[in-house]
């Protein structure tokens, strides 16, 4: 991987652990909507995808409900949630190291650049990042797709001299739709199974093995 000089990071199971503030806000949404299920664990395939899809697709709600789903999700996410969360360890090393090689990073998330700015500054990684770039309120670019091509598009890169690096599906169809190479990395939301079925140009099951890769 000596050759990605603009590297990509997607942001929740990538670069941090939302999983109790993310499931905890979405449980809140659900019992706003008279929904109540108690057992988080049920609800940590919302971590990832768009909220506003997943909402629909998981409750069979109209795109109206989903939306109201959503507000109630950010009502609690934005005071508490976001802050219910943790960096994986070694994430600042492999930043650090990324940066020292003169690299070139960003953040390509479909969560609300609002938000991804504040878990960046709050946890303390910004720094290592040129631009964070996410999702609109209004759920412009929350698809990985449109989202990747709007950033290639703002900061001029080569598709050919960039790397995306994600935890899901989403981030894989996302980079290879815009002639990225992609990795796909084992220790956040997404199985063995889901990532390799959109054939990542490398796997690493372990954040330990994705730092060695790039000291190759």
């Amino acid at each position: 991987m000596q050759y990605a000089q603009n590297i990509l990071f997607d942001l929740d199971g990538t670069l941090t652990d939302p999983r109790e503030g993310i499931t905890r806000s979405i449980q809140y949404a659900l019992a706003q909507l008279d929904i109540h299920e108690p057992d988080l664990t049920r609800l940590e395939h919302f971590i990832g995808p768009p909220l506003l899809q997943c909402f629909m697709q998981s409750y069979d709600f109209s795109e109206e409900r989903a939306w109201q789903a959503v507000n109630h999700y950010r009502e609690r996410f934005k005071v508490t949630g976001l802050y219910e969360n943790r960096v994986f360890d070694g994430v600042g090393e492999l930043l650090g190291m990324l940066g020292a090689q003169g690299r070139t990073l960003y953040i390509a998330t479909s969560k609300p650049s609002v938000f991804a700015r504040e878990i960046a500054r709050h946890f303390d990684f910004a720094r290592h990042f040129k631009v964070i770039y996410g999702s609109e309120l209004d759920g412009t670019r929350t698809d990985k797709v449109e989202l990747i091509r709007h950033l290639l598009a703002e900061e001029g890169l080569d598709p050919a001299d960039t790397l995306m690096i994600g935890d899901r599906k989403h981030d894989l169809i996302g980079a290879q739709r815009n002639g990225l190479r992609a990795i796909g990395v084992g220790y956040g939301f997404g199985s063995h199974a889901e990532l390799m079925a959109e054939s990542p140009d490398w796997y690493f099951a372990t954040l330990a093995e994705l730092h060695q890769a790039f000291t190759r």
